[in-house]
Formats: C-alpha cells, sequence, structure tokens
C-alpha cells in the first residue's frame, strides 16, 4: 500500500487498484513506482497467476497524468518531470509484455495516461460507463503513453481521428475498433473480480480462460449506447488521410456541403477552436510515423517529443505549460498557442519535434525492449 495505489494478493490474483477518486484517480510519479514496483515483485511470484487493474469510485478507472505536477515543475524550472515520464513509459511497456495475464477493468473514464496501463492487457474490459479518449491536443500536449503505437494500429486513418481531435468514445467504440476486448455490466464487476479470488485455478492460462467466460457469459449492460464511429469510418479515412492538418481542414469544410456536414462541421470547429495548432499537427505525424515502429521504439519517441513539448530541449516552446495553464490551472479557457490557426504551423516546426539523434546515448529507455 502507498498514497493512491492499493496494492495486494487475493487468492492467487494481484489487485492493482487506483485509490485517488478526487482526482479521477489520476497518476502522480508515486503511483507509477507502486504499480511497476508490483509488477516486478509478482512477475516471479508462483502465489500470482494474473493481475487486475482496477480503480477506486465511481467515475472511472484513471483520468490520465498528474498534468498539476507537470505545470509546477516546469514553471518551477524543474527538469526531472522526465524521470516521470520515463518511468511511465517503462510501466506501459511493463504492463504490454508482461507474462501473466493483466486484466484491465477500463471502467468509467479511461484517458491519456489512465490508456496507457490499459491497452497493453492481455483483456480489456469496459462497462456501459467507460468514457475513452486521447484527448492531450485540447491541452497542448501529444497523445504519449504509447498512443501512437495503439492508434497507428487501428484501422484506416482512425488513428489520426482520435489522435488529433482527442473526441471521447464509450464501450461499444472502443470494442469495434480494437480497443477493448469485451463489454461488462459495471455491476458485474465485483462479481467477476470474486470469481478469480476464489477459483482453484492451475495455472495463468485457467485465469484468463475463466475471465473471458465469464465476459462472454454476461448480460448485456443496460443503457449501453450505440457506437458512432463505425457510420463514419469512410468519411474519416477519406479526410484523415489526406496529406496534412490544411488539408484535412480544407476537406471538412467542403465536406460541409455533403452528406456527412454535422460530422464535419462540428470536426473542423473542434480542431479549431479548442486544440492546440501546433499539437494537432504533431499528432497527426507522430501517429503516421508511429506506424513504422515497434512500442519500445514508439515509447522512446515519445520521451524526446515530450521534452519539445515542454521546451527542455530550447527549441520549440512550451506548448503544454500554456494548454495545461489556460485548461487545468487558470481554467480561462484561453489558451495562447504559439501558432493563431494550424495554417500558421510550418512543416519545420512540426519537424522539430522528430529530428535529431532519436535514440542517443541520453534517452533513458534506450535499453527498452532488448
Amino acid at each position: 500500500m502507498t498514497d493512491f495505489v492499493r496494492t495486494e494478493i487475493r487468492g492467487r490474483i494481484g489487485f492493482i487498484t487506483l485509490t485517488r477518486p478526487k482526482a479521477l484517480n489520476a497518476l502522480s510519479h508515486d503511483m507509477i513506482r507502486a504499480m511497476a514496483a508490483a509488477l516486478d515483485q509478482w512477475r516471479d511470484d508462483p502465489k500470482v497467476l494474473g493481475v487486475v487493474l482496477q480503480g477506486e469510485g465511481e467515475k472511472g478507472l484513471c483520468a490520465g497524468g498528474d498534468i498539476r505536477y507537470f505545470h509546477e515543475a516546469i514553471s518551477a524550472g524543474r527538469t526531472d518531470i522526465m524521470d516521470f515520464f520515463a518511468d511511465e513509459y517503462r510501466l506501459n511497456y511493463t504492463i504490454a509484455s508482461y507474462p501473466k495475464p493483466y486484466i484491465a477493468l477500463m471502467d468509467g473514464v479511461v484517458m491519456g495516461g489512465g490508456m496507457g496501463i490499459s491497452q497493453g492487457a492481455t483483456l480489456r474490459i469496459v462497462t456501459e460507463a467507460t468514457r475513452m479518449a486521447m484527448p492531450e491536443t485540447a491541452i497542448g500536449l501529444f497523445p504519449d503513453v504509447g498512443g501512437g503505437f495503439f492508434l497507428s494500429n487501428l484501422a484506416g486513418h482512425l488513428g489520426e481521428y482520435l489522435g488529433t481531435t482527442g473526441i471521447v468514445f464509450g464501450a461499444v467504440d472502443a470494442c469495434e475498433i480494437g480497443l477493448a476486448d469485451v463489454v461488462v455490466p459495471r455491476a458485474s464487476l465485483p462479481e467477476l473480480c470474486d470469481r478469480l479470488v476464489n477459483g482453484d485455478w492451475q495455472d495463468s492460462d485457467a485465469v484468463l480462460d475463466a475471465a473471458r467466460t465469464f465476459a462472454r457469459e454476461s448480460l448485456p449492460p443496460a443503457g449501453l449506447a450505440p457506437g458512432k464511429l463505425a457510420p463514419l469510418r469512410s468519411v474519416i479515412d477519406e479526410h484523415f488521410g489526406l496529406a496534412d492538418m490544411p488539408a484535412i481542414l480544407k476537406g471538412l469544410k467542403l465536406e460541409a456541403r455533403c452528406e456527412y456536414s454535422g460530422w464535419a462541421e462540428e470536426t473542423e470547429d473542434l480542431l479549431r477552436t479548442k486544440r492546440s495548432p501546433l499539437m494537432t499537427c504533431v499528432a497527426l505525424e507522430q501517429v503516421r510515423r508511429a506506424r513504422k515502429l515497434s512500442l519500445a521504439d514508439e515509447l522512446r519517441e515519445e520521451w524526446l517529443m515530450m521534452r519539445s513539448v515542454f521546451n527542455l530541449d530550447g527549441r520549440t516552446g512550451a506548448e503544454g505549460v500554456e494548454g495545461i495553464r489556460a485548461m487545468v490551472i487558470d481554467k480561462d479557457h484561453k489558451p495562447r498557442w504559439q501558432h493563431a490557426n494550424i495554417e500558421a504551423v510550418k512543416p519545420e516546426d512540426v519537424a522539430r519535434f522528430f529530428d535529431g539523434e532519436r535514440h542517443g546515448a541520453d534517452n533513458p529507455l534506450l535499453a527498452l525492449g532488448q
């Protein structure tokens, strides 16, 4: 047990419970370290056959990283914030490569860092209350925690769409596009945990089979909202497969006079008025580059990109500091972005996030995946 994370073994199952519900279980550095320590300990513990991740409280599993800490640290001139990201990305990789079943109960709000500790799970369970997103461009960041990797692996150009807009979607969409595996009623999650705890399991495969069987046999959740992405797949692919963000916006403007006019107008307005012009362009490039990268390589890239977001490389301007200030600290919702609009973002502005020696000796994730 540490502040905001409870780790315990019940039966043959290791439970990681995030216990910071007043902050939507936002991840602090200590929480990340506690999760990593538990997983390291249980990896070779023969008493533990599987791991369950869950969040305390009604609102959700995890809304992301502790962005207030990011702002405070950078404003105070501290650079140890990059240790936070190095440890978080190591945890993301540990989860994705964990040798025992890791079952993520993705109930309620699951965004940003919450996606990072869930997407690598062996079994990703969502509920009728799930609200999922990678909303980083709204605060001057980009979809990190492996976001480039798992978004780039979605069909068509869904990754570009979700990564740049940061839209929120529910359980049906999550399962249909491949960001979740199965829907279980929220009220049934305690029963699932009890069954895993009380079962006489011989090995890890039996634990995973039991969880999958329970999920498959569960009654459909009441009040499950229908998906909204499937009917838009063709138009999303048409526009978010275009060359760059200005071309995408131009296409959306033209689409506003066609069949998907409502969606096009809403999407264009979102990108123009509620997202960082620079970071929408960076996120588009990130997802496209990630299609050629392993998860380990993408996490190494993201660590370097994060240095640029907070201007720790002295070349890019602290877009993330301004976004967090406007949306979370002062809450004036009037960020002073570096660029007046997306058309003002130059190719070299985006290239700075990706150029140079990417896997140099100063990258703390150099050995990841080796």
